[in-house]
């Protein structure tokens, strides 16, 4: 990879261009000397203005940025050049209006906001091809420069423009050679959907297959990651050594693959967007159920997201883009209470985040973000967030290299499968309360696996399921027995789509010594979504020693009981039943129901070496919490009794150091003792095992042990 400066880079977006001063000179002096104090070291630059680069087609203007270059530089400020495809000039829509994108075939996006564009025409890949390279030669050698951020935000659409849906219909022609081997695989004599030639094939407006629907959502993920992959490799032609390549990811983005997307770059890097103020606050008042979008809410799904971004390519990443002032609309104005920016982002940076760049540095003016506050709000004076965010540049520039690239802890990890996501978004095997259909029916059932273990205090892993096994042979998994060592406890709710190979691999892994968990849904159909003709969990029926082939959807919560997990009382199954048949294994939980209470809610059953434990139904919290505990019954961080506002996440520093990171998420003072001999990482103040560590309203602490036993990995 790339190399990175030894110490987590601290900034914002800017953009000088966007500002109404009547001496631009002066005011780009003080925002670059406001920034300088503040212990700034790195800007984003340049990704949204291809009509300030391109005013009309063929005339440049790529000197506007060079004095923002060069007042970074003269400061000590890195640079991160972004390129501006995602963002069309009018004068390219005019001239070439066969580059709309459309959501629907022959429906055209229209103009007027940004990623309009059907980024796969040659029109476009033509002109933006063009302002990318004369971007990258101008600036490319400016020593400001450390690395590119291609594009921004990819993934918006799943393009129905003709040429699109003509290259789908050759993959699918590479991919199986002939119509009847894809009338076979697809099961197309359903509703007499068989073709005769490739030509027969409909457009995917009204389709209802669900093989066509894997495959089509597969496809738009891949020419998404063929479109930032193909800017990567034209940047690169000017990058100078030790530049790295980026793109700025949004996770929930409809066709984005961000495991295999990443794989083009150098560094994963994305936007983790939450509620602040009461949204942090433990314990979390949020009700259960609500669903997390491009903005989250609850700490939980805060450290969810930086797992998330962590997985990408299970190593360290960069924040472009989170939370400075306020985000989002004039409706929803909800700017950090005192000390939870500081909070925020060494949550962050314990899982894992190089980088923590906010956006922006100046509150606009004018646009649809106008009241997406900045570091600076409009009046362009340093206030509140300003004076918050350059403690935490100071903190950051004393914490130092210590705590960039910190390789987080997990006591459990959960597998996460993006085709069984998109899948669920079109075929939900979950209601929401209003009875209809829930597209984020993927994350409903996932989503309370990751919290059970946060409510327990349990850290998590994140790794897709192609990073384990890809039956398809296209990226390097890791044997079985290599997966106990990485990850002792494999979480795997929701792995819907599943290669035989794949669940023969899980139960390989449990034979070797893993613990294998499945949640429902798991292994219920081949990779084409087709439902296997064997008893469900498919090919894992033996190591489970449960088979069910009927479940049910449940209304409302149902009471759980166990005579061997210590249940609390009210402890409660959601969502969905399997009816587990028991064969060989024992009952761990059973529901409280005269219906549903024939069959057990979570099984267990020794298998070789290791482990498998069926989790039939989508745990409550309080269930979810214990099934934590109890598949990690000693938390690898090592602190003990915390109070419920209080977290303790832990990561290996690159010079082998142990890091902990204490938050108390609460407007309470909260004491807890240390379980080892660390030192305050920001005060150099150390303490001893077992003495106090105060923590005030909305504080996070940074400590580190010696590495050599005393606070170093158990």
């Amino acid at each position: 990879m790339a190399a990175l400066p030894a110490r987590v880079l601290f900034g914002a977006a800017y953009y000088h261009e966007y500002q109404p001063y009547e001496r631009p000179a002066e005011r780009l002096k003080t925002d670059l000397d406001l920034m300088a104090d503040a212990r700034v070291t790195v800007i984003r630059v340049g990704e949204s203005v291809w009509s300030t680069w391109e005013p009309e087609n063929g005339r440049f203007d790529l000197d506007w940025l060079k004095p923002v270059l060069d007042g970074a530089h003269e400061r000590g400020i890195s640079v991160v050049l972004g390129t501006p495809t995602y963002a069309v000039p009018p004068w390219l829509a005019r001239q070439y209006p066969e580059i709309t994108g459309e959501r629907r075939t022959g429906e055209r996006i229209g103009w007027g906001a940004r990623q309009e564009v059907d980024f796969t025409h040659p029109a476009f890949r033509f002109h933006a091809e063009r302002v990318v390279r004369r971007i990258a030669a101008r600036h490319a050698g400016h020593p400001a420069v450390i690395g590119f951020q291609v594009d921004n935000e990819p993934g918006n659409e799943l393009l129905h423009n003709r040429g699109v849906f003509e290259r789908f219909v050759d993959h699918l022609r590479e991919k199986y050679g002939d119509v009847e081997t894809l009338n076979r695989e697809w099961g197309l004599v359903y509703w007499s959907h068989r073709l005769s030639t490739w030509a027969d094939l409909w457009t995917p407006d009204g389709n209802a297959q669900p093989q066509y629907d894997v495959a089509w959502r597969e496809f738009q993920a891949r020419q998404v990651t063929e479109f930032i992959g193909w800017q990567a490799d034209i940047v690169r032609e000017y990058a100078r050594p030790g530049q790295f390549v980026t793109t700025c990811v949004s996770y929930t983005r409809p066709a984005v693959a961000d495991d295999e997307l990443t794989g083009r770059l150098d560094i994963a890097a994305g936007n983790p967007y939450y509620d602040m103020q009461d949204g942090l606050l433990l314990p979390d008042p949020t009700p259960d159920g609500h669903e997390q979008q491009w903005k989250t809410t609850g700490v939980w799904a805060l450290y969810r997201t930086a797992d998330w971004m962590f997985s990408s390519r299970q190593a360290p990443f960069l924040v472009t883009e989170t939370n400075a002032g306020s985000i989002g609309f004039p409706w929803d104005n909800r700017p950090a209470y005192d000390g939870q920016w500081r909070q925020a982002a060494w949550a962050l940076v314990g899982r894992g985040a190089r980088m923590i760049e906010y956006w922006h540095w100046h509150t606009l003016h004018f646009g649809a973000e106008t009241y997406w506050g900045g570091i600076l709000p409009h009046t362009g004076r340093p206030g509140r967030a300003y004076a918050e965010l350059a403690r935490l540049g100071a903190e950051f520039e004393t914490a130092g290299a210590l705590v960039a690239g910190l390789e987080p802890d997990a006591d459990l990890t959960l597998l996460y499968s993006t085709p069984s996501k998109w899948l669920m978004q079109k075929y939900p095997p979950l209601a929401g309360p209003d009875g209809q259909p829930d597209p984020a029916a993927y994350h409903r059932i996932l989503d309370p696996f990751y919290r059970g273990a946060f409510d327990a205090g349990r850290q998590v892993r994140l790794v897709h399921a192609r990073q384990l096994h890809d039956p398809t042979g296209e990226r390097d998994g890791v044997s079985p027995e290599e997966g106990v060592r990485r990850h002792p406890v494999l979480v795997v709710p929701a792995l819907y789509l599943a290669a035989d190979t794949t669940l023969d691999w899980l139960a390989s892994y449990a034979r070797a010594g893993g613990h294998l968990v499945l949640g429902p849904r798991t292994g219920y159909a081949d990779e084409e979504a087709r439902a296997r003709a064997e008893p469900a969990p498919g090919r894992l029926t033996d190591a489970a020693g449960v088979s069910y082939d009927e479940f049910s959807n449940l209304v409302r919560e149902v009471p759980v009981r166990s005579d061997t997990l210590g249940l609390p009382e009210g402890a409660t199954a959601t969502h969905w039943a399997d009816g587990l048949t028991v064969t060989d294994a024992e009952v761990l939980v059973t529901y409280d129901h005269p219906h549903f209470g024939r069959w057990p809610a979570v099984t267990s059953r020794r298998h070789g070496a290791g482990r498998v434990t069926c989790v039939g139904t989508v745990p409550g919290r309080d269930l979810a919490r214990t099934l934590a505990e109890w598949l990690a019954p000693v938390p690898v961080h090592g602190w003990r009794d915390l109070p419920a506002t209080v977290t303790a996440t832990t990561g290996t520093s690159p010079d082998g150091r142990r890091v902990h990171i204490v938050h108390n998420w609460s407007w309470e003072s909260a004491s807890v003792p240390v379980p080892v001999h660390l030192t305050d990482v920001l005060d150099g103040t150390t303490r001893t095992a077992g003495t106090a560590l105060d923590l005030g309203p909305w504080d996070v602490r940074v400590l580190v042990g010696d590495g050599d036993g005393d606070g170093g990995r158990e």
